[in-house]
C-alpha cells in the first residue's frame, strides 16, 4: 500500500469509529432560552444621554457625537 492509500484507511476508520461513538451517545436534552426581560422606561432613560444637548452627528457606524449641540470644533467624538 502506498502512503497515501494508508492515509485513506486511517481517515475512513476515523470516520467510521465517529459515526459509531455518535450513534452510541445519549441526546442532550435542550434547555429552553428565555427571551430577555424588556427594560423599563426609567431604565432605558437612564441608559441613553439626553440628545436635546448633544450634537448628534453620526458617524458611518453609527456612532453618535458626544459633544454639546453646535460645537465649533471641526471633528466629532463619537461613543
Amino acid at each position: 500500500m502506498s502512503k497515501m492509500d494508508n492515509l485513506r484507511a486511517m481517515r475512513e476508520a476515523k470516520y467510521a469509529e465517529s459515526q459509531k461513538r455518535a450513534a452510541t451517545a445519549p441526546a442532550r436534552p435542550v434547555a429552553p432560552v428565555a427571551p430577555p426581560a424588556p427594560k423599563r422606561v426609567e431604565e432605558r432613560a437612564a441608559e441613553s444621554p439626553a440628545t436635546e444637548d448633544l450634537c448628534g452627528h453620526r458617524n458611518m457606524s453609527g456612532r453618535t457625537c458626544t459633544r454639546e449641540s453646535g460645537h465649533p470644533q471641526k471633528s466629532h467624538r463619537y461613543s
